[in-house]
């Protein structure tokens, strides 16, 4: 049986890697071994950062909310335990977008949230 060397697939390997690492500075996109770890980290934090950007986005829509809730009276936990009383089954993020672009409806439900609360 005849030997089979490994060089075809170890130059794709390498040539994987060192795609990522295209646009890196220096032995970063040049280098193998320097690149594999620069390529490991970044898509690590990559993996990362998409889990943290859905975190960023909750953080933004709760400081808009709780601001326009401020303007009608109320605060973000009292709109928002008004709202779950209410049966307003609103997420969020379309909230948020109420609170900064159509004033007058979130204004609506701001008083829905009071009414039920009682305040």
């Amino acid at each position: 049986m005849a030997r089979i060397k490994g060089a075809v697939n170890a130059k794709k390997k390498k040539n994987k890697v060192l795609k990522l690492a295209k646009g890196y500075r220096g032995a970063r996109s040049k280098q193998y071994r320097i690149a594999k770890q620069s390529v490991m980290r970044a898509l690590s934090t990559a993996f990362a950062g998409r889990k943290q950007k859905k975190r960023d986005m909750r953080a933004l829509w709760i400081a808009r909310i709780n601001a326009a809730a401020r303007i009608n009276g109320l605060s973000y936990s009292k709109l928002m335990h008004g709202l779950k009383l209410a049966g307003v089954d609103i997420n969020r993020k379309m909230l948020a977008d109420m609170a900064f672009n159509d004033a007058e409806g979130f204004a609506s439900l701001a008083g829905v949230a009071k009414e039920k609360l009682g305040a």
